[in-house]
């Protein structure tokens, strides 16, 4: 099987939250070529903390598949998940793990506490991270610059 990333639809969902005001954050949700899910951050406009476009789119997937679990499936979001988006990847057993950029302040992989390194961690994904990183970067400074 050749591998196919989704990055540039996840960088999108990042765009397209930008220009609703959100931190311009995006993920996917695949199952090989199949795109199953993808969001962007919504947490000003849904006025919910947990809406990251991690979290939308395990809830859009798990809606869409009519389970609990995402077992075999790939996600891919722009900015390194945060330890709530973390755990909740481990809890829907995601399989694979791709991230673009690293996140030394908010970050819960391989930043911070590092979730999956937890002994309580019942479910490890595989994790590729770097992927498209210095276009998720570029969104991430470019939108902080215009808000200060």
């Amino acid at each position: 099987m050749t591998f196919r990333s989704h990055m540039h639809l996840a960088l999108e969902e990042a765009r397209a939250a930008a220009a609703r005001g959100e931190v311009p954050v995006g993920a996917v949700i695949s199952d090989g070529d199949r795109v199953i899910a993808q969001a962007g951050n919504r947490t000003r406009e849904l006025n919910d903390p947990t809406a990251h476009a991690e979290m939308l789119a395990i809830r859009e997937a798990c809606e869409m598949l009519q389970k609990e679990r995402l077992t075999g499936l790939d996600l891919y979001v722009t900015l390194e998940p945060c330890p709530m988006c973390a755990a909740a990847i481990s809890a829907a057993r995601i399989a694979r793990l791709y991230y673009g950029a690293a996140d030394p302040k908010s970050g819960g992989v391989g930043q911070g506490p590092r979730i999956f390194s937890h002994p309580q961690c019942h479910h490890v994904p595989e994790i590729y991270d770097g992927i498209d990183a210095a276009a998720s970067e570029k969104l991430l400074k470019t939108f902080f610059a215009a808000k200060r």
